[in-house]
């Protein structure tokens, strides 16, 4: 599967509305103003205002990090897999109990990866 290529600059958000910020180990910066982003990247989420239902009302669980499951299969970084708009990734919450897909809002228009 074809998809723009994910880059620090990239705009990613949790289902529940928060924002996915990218530190990655890539130095390489493009055109663009920003490094691919690699499967192993940490994906911090903040401001996420899910909360689940308690007994005694609710409890916040908001989504924290992203952990991703399907990456780019063809491109590497120094053996390291790219990911795409077309890549999965699962957001968690502190405990690890994922919450919903992550969805990319904006990629790399100019580079497609497989």
């Amino acid at each position: 599967m074809a998809g723009q290529s994910i880059t620090t600059a990239s705009t990613l958000m949790c289902p529940h509305g928060g924002t996915v910020s990218i530190t990655s180990s890539n130095t390489s910066v493009n055109a663009q103003g920003g490094a691919l982003a690699l499967m192993t990247d940490t994906f911090t989420i903040s401001g996420c205002p899910f909360q689940i239902p308690a007994p005694s009302g609710t409890v916040p669980s908001p989504c924290l990090t992203v952990q991703w499951v399907v990456s780019d299969m063809r491109n590497t970084v120094n053996g390291v897999p790219t990911l795409s708009s077309s890549s999965v990734g699962l957001c968690l919450s502190g405990t690890m109990i994922p919450q919903g897909p992550v969805s990319v809002v904006s990629a790399d228009q100019q580079v497609s990866t497989q």
